[in-house]
């Protein structure tokens, strides 16, 4: 019984070893590759990056757009399939937001570059959001007090 538990810790520890390098292509990486189905549209920004989050650490890519991974230079080895990499991220992302909001960032160089970008740009937009959700709500909320005070005034003027 031993035995057994000694092989298994080392089947784990064999595993926990041969987790790529994100730098790693599989033959499943194609640039056509639809990483999930509803692209961002300036208004799901939330859901959608958590979506393209959970499907880059999937693909362990993930430090590709938080700046873990950045580029080696350009006279380094590595820096061809970093380049390939980056640019297969970069097409994923591109593939998966509206045509109107991809003008503004096809031109960026790095996937990091473009993640930064939108998060710059549509966390500013759901803060916004956010405040006139949050006056709204308040005007719903004074609206009973209102109406309360309308009626108690009519009543004064011997309307009811």
């Amino acid at each position: 019984m031993n035995l057994k538990d000694d092989s298994s810790s080392k089947n784990i520890e064999k595993r926990e070893e041969t987790l790529p390098d994100p730098l790693t292509l599989h033959h499943s990486d194609t640039l056509g590759l639809t990483l999930i189905n509803t692209p961002l549209d300036g208004h799901n920004y939330g859901q959608w990056s958590c979506s393209m989050r959970l499907s880059l650490s999937a693909k362990n890519k993930l430090g590709l757009i938080d700046g873990i991974i950045t580029a080696p230079p350009s006279t380094d080895a590595k820096f061809p399939i970093w380049q390939c990499c980056n640019d297969l991220v970069l097409t994923w992302i591109l593939h998966s937001i509206h045509t109107d909001i991809t003008r503004n960032i096809i031109f960026f160089d790095t996937a990091a570059t473009v993640w930064s970008d939108l998060q710059d740009q549509f966390s500013r937009e759901m803060i916004q959001e956010s405040i006139k959700s949050d006056k709204k709500s308040l005007n719903v909320a004074k609206a009973p007090s209102l109406f309360l005070r309308i009626t108690l005034d009519s009543r004064d003027f011997g309307m009811n």
